[in-house]
């Protein structure tokens, strides 16, 4: 049921308030995306809510686009949002005339859309997103509307892709049949640096379209205004920015030196790192240090124009008129995997290819390029001749994130004795980006609360609500907030994973001063349906982990390579996230025995990708592989021997007492009558998996709605009922194959 909020914090702001258990089964977090289905449908926000499970709140403007009114019936589903190319919008005449569609998409950057919808220009301060400053994006409306801006609403006219959308910093936003971001000056809302600046026009040739004659090209930009960070400042970067400094001194300061010796002055250099974790900022600073102007071309939204050729000419052709007018240059272009994909590269690559390597003839021009995805650019781009020298940027470590949070804050009023150690504790995985959003959102809460400083809650809460850019793939595992703590019986189990799992991640020390490696793997097997994923969840939510999961066959692929590729690409996020679990669901159908499949191949090649990675010439660092299955005896032998999976754990099928503690857990939100008695029905209930006995709750849940709607409460009859239609699932033949498994791994 739907009704409308009763918060003035929503309104306008397409968010639905969902009770928490909701998103717990929708496997949402906060500020996910979800599908609303009334006369219409629409696509929101979901965050957490105070009210009962079974209704929605929604804001004004999201009641409206579902068509429904207060009160009504609204289903709420998981939203499959894809990253748009292009918005179009209209509104009023104020609005078209006075907000540029710079402006438009700093206002609409983060919100979920859907053709047809009704849209405030109010930012989405509550989840802001990272690279979105909040009090820029409102400052820039009001200026444009006035008083009005926050009632002012506008509708979307079509999107591109089709469905639902969501706005990027790459999107092309415009109003219908006027100017778009495609033509306007580019704004740096359009780079996902961890806090976007006003930028200078430099000179040279006016893109086609552009504002003014003289202004930057459409998808470049110039040096900042506001002095860059120092190089003695990029906290956790320092060492890269050092050598980024040599290099560039000794390419623009001594190239005759360098021609001496033999050597090329020429300059081209990849810097890698995971998103969001300073990259273009880092060659801000570096440029401005060697007194150099940094020209930048964002790759992304170059390629989302149509005349994405044009672009590039237009930003390379004016680093290079600077280059030749005395000027020093760093030409950097973020995100060149955009730009020169690996997969298939389009003919402007080639294209790109030839532009960059004349750009690298002219004296006093040096490139770099930043990716956070090596393995997806061209090849061709680290010819001698172009890039071919590389530098990588680590994830912060928890020192780092200290430090950051600590710089972030320095200005911020906070209560005495916070302790932002604390809080970098539960940022594995978190970059200068994350923790940005971090400082936003925990400000957002203090203010909703009508403080005037930030508390350590304030800030915990916040790390909640904030998804790492290196986990906002759609693979990842959602724990719902579960401990170990929580799962009932199975003390054996808990303690095995916690020394295999968590101690390896939080006392590195302890195996170093012993001179052993932590295990690089664990395999958990057991019977299906008895929590081999639930312990998981709550593994990963004891120890503040990332958890990629990924079921067997998904990274199956017929195209030849593509599987192994998964397979690096996984591992590569999560060595990017770490400290994280990579969790391998149904890995027998992943890792087969080698030899005896008929896929042409790819199961073993799959298996062979999935060793290297485990064991290769690069070991994992803060990276655990956990397998789950229940046909141990189908893996490969390989991939179970030390150093690989080489702890196995036997999830049992649960005994009556543990099947008791199953059905409290499962009943907590269900009302039950005197005469239930869950000790007795745990006994009775053999055969039974604790996915069986959370269904029997289930069925007579249903029995007892079907004697009455209005039914407050389970009988022991409605259980009694329940059994008679959820049959025990356990086979007692594979039990027994899986207990003997068990007991000679154990010998």
């Amino acid at each position: 049921m739907a009704r409308l909020a009763a918060t003035a914090a929503d309104a306008r702001r397409g968010v639905v308030r969902l009770h928490p258990e909701v998103l717990d089964a929708l496997g949402l977090r906060s500020w996910d995306a979800v599908t609303l289905t009334g006369a219409r449908v629409t696509t929101a926000l979901a965050a957490p809510g105070d009210g009962p499970p079974g209704q929605a709140t929604l804001d004004d403007v999201t009641l409206s686009n579902a068509g429904l009114t207060d009160g009504a019936e609204v289903v709420v589903a998981v939203a499959g949002v894809r990253p748009a190319r292009r918005v179009l919008v209209t509104g009023s005449q104020l609005a078209r005339a006075s907000v540029t569609p710079e402006t438009l998409r700093l206002a609409l950057l983060g919100k979920v859309l859907t053709s047809g919808d009704a849209v405030s220009l109010r930012p989405q301060d509550l989840g802001p997103v990272a690279g979105l400053d909040v009090s820029d994006a409102r400052r820039r409306v009001a200026g444009a509307l006035g008083g009005s801006w926050t009632t002012e609403l506008l509708t979307v006219v079509a999107v591109e892709p089709s469905g639902a959308v969501a706005v990027r910093p790459s999107s092309v936003v415009g109003w219908r049949d006027g100017a778009s971001t495609a033509d306007a000056p580019h704004d740096p809302t359009a780079v996902p640096l961890p806090e976007p600046r006003p930028v200078r026009p430099g000179p040279g040739p006016a893109a086609p379209g552009s504002a003014a004659p003289g202004s930057a090209p459409a998808a470049a930009q110039m040096t900042p205004v506001e002095p860059p960070v120092p190089v003695a400042d990029l906290v956790g970067n320092t060492e890269p920015a050092r050598r980024l400094l040599e290099w560039l001194e000794l390419s623009l300061d001594r190239p005759e030196l360098l021609a001496r010796l033999g050597g090329s002055a020429r300059l081209g250099v990849l810097l890698v790192g995971p998103e969001g974790v300073g990259k273009a900022t880092l060659v801000h600073s570096v440029a401005a240090a060697v007194g150099a102007r940094c020209v930048e071309l964002a790759a992304p939204a170059a390629v989302a124009l149509a005349a994405a050729s044009e672009r590039v000419h237009d930003v390379v052709g004016a680093a290079r008129a600077a280059a030749r007018g005395g000027e020093r240059v760093v030409l950097l272009v973020t995100d060149v995997d955009a730009l020169l994909p690996a997969a298939a590269p389009p003919p402007l690559s080639t294209l790109v290819l030839d532009v960059l390597r004349d750009a690298l003839s002219t004296p006093g021009l040096a490139l770099v390029a930043t990716t956070a995805a090596p393995e997806s650019v061209d090849p061709r781009l680290r010819a001698p001749d172009l890039a071919d020298r590389e530098l990588g940027l680590a994830l912060p470590d928890l020192r780092v994130r200290t430090e950051l949070l600590r710089r972030l804050l320095a200005s911020v009023p906070m209560v005495e004795g916070v302790d932002l150690r604390a809080v970098a504790e539960r940022t594995p995985g978190f970059v200068v980006a994350d923790l940005t959003a971090v400082r936003r959102e925990a400000a957002v809460r203090a203010a909703l609360r009508g403080a005037e400083e930030i508390g350590q809650a304030d800030l915990l809460d916040a790390v909640g609500s904030v998804r790492p850019i290196s986990m906002s793939s759609s693979d990842t595992l959602q724990t719902g907030g579960i401990t170990l703590d929580q799962v009932g019986d199975m003390v054996e189990v808990k303690q095995a994973l916690t020394e295999a799992v968590l101690w390896p991640l939080q006392y590195p020390d302890s195996f170093a001063r012993l001179g052993v490696d932590p295990p690089r793997g664990v395999l958990v097997y057991g019977p299906p349906g008895c929590g081999k994923t639930f312990l998981l969840r709550a593994l990963a939510g004891t120890g503040q982990l990332n958890v990629l999961s990924v079921k067997g066959a998904e990274l199956l692929d017929k195209y030849v390579g593509e599987s192994e590729r998964a397979v690096r690409e996984l591992f590569r996020r999560a060595a990017d996230a770490a400290p994280a679990l990579v969790f391998l669901d149904e890995v027998d159908a992943l890792a087969p025995r080698r030899g005896q499949s008929t896929d042409s191949g790819v199961a073993d090649r799959v298996v062979a990708a999935l060793l290297t990675e485990l064991d290769g010439a690069e070991p994992l660092r803060d990276v655990i592989v956990v397998g789950a299955t229940n046909r141990p005896e189908l893996i490969d032998p390989a991939l179970l021997r030390p150093g690989r999976l080489e702890r196995l754990v036997y999830v049992p099928p649960p005994d009556a007492a543990a099947r008791a503690d199953i059905l409290r857990a499962a009943s907590r939100n269900t009302p039950l009558a005197g005469d239930v008695d869950l000790d007795v029905i745990g006994a009775e209930l053999d055969g039974y998996s604790a996915a069986d006995c959370s269904a029997v709750l289930r069925e007579a849940a249903l029995t007892a709605m079907r004697e009455s709607r209005d039914a407050a409460e389970v009988t022991a009859g409605h259980i009694a009922s329940a059994r008679a239609v959820v049959p025990a699932s356990l086979d007692p033949g594979q039990l027994a194959e899986l207990a003997a498994y068990a007991e000679q791994r154990r010998r």
